[in-house]
């Protein structure tokens, strides 16, 4: 009877440590598998993004669209410390989507479909455009799923370039409170 209740109590426990941890579980579906042409990256390698952690929204009026910025872990402890440098391996996450008016509100709006699936990841021993160290990738959503942005990262790298002094970032960590 002790090993039974040393066992139910060390579930009990177990359940309720993994109930406020920072697991998400959530779908994790399969990105597809596409490559940026020149630079290599691909969607697998933000596999999971759905789980990283919002750190910013913005909207971009010239194209109508609502994004959300995700980070991934790295990246999410270095943007909510103030890191002036973020370290290797931090991946930040810009899905876009289009926007509609609420059907249960007319004077707001909400996300409608994503338009694309952009990402920066930091990796120096691969990427050194300008000192920058960011590889950029993007994903354009098409009728029939995602397609590699084929017109190459030199629009991103030379948009980034003029935030040279954040380290190449548009985005800070937005306070929820």
């Amino acid at each position: 009877m002790k090993t039974l209740t040393k066992v139910l109590l060390s579930l009990a426990l177990g359940s309720s440590l993994f109930a406020h941890s920072d697991v998400y579980l959530t779908n994790n579906s399969q990105v597809p598998d596409l490559k940026m042409l020149k630079n290599d990256l691909t969607f697998k390698e933000i596999e999971g993004y759905q789980n990283y952690k919002i750190v910013a929204t913005h909207f971009r009026t010239d194209k109508n669209e609502i994004r959300y910025i995700l980070a991934n872990p790295v990246a999410y402890n270095a943007l909510t410390h103030h890191a002036k440098i973020m370290p290797e391996g931090s991946k930040v996450v810009k899905i876009g989507w289009s926007v509609k008016k609420m059907p249960t509100w007319a004077g707001a709006l909400e996300a409608d479909k994503i338009q694309r699936v952009e990402y920066m990841v930091k990796k120096s021993n691969r990427f050194n455009h300008n000192g920058d160290n960011w590889g950029y990738a993007r994903f354009v959503r098409t009728k029939d799923g995602y397609k590699a942005w084929t017109k190459g990262t030199k629009g991103c790298i030379a948009c980034h370039a003029s935030v040279k002094n954040d380290d190449y970032l548009f985005t800070h960590f937005q306070k929820t409170f």
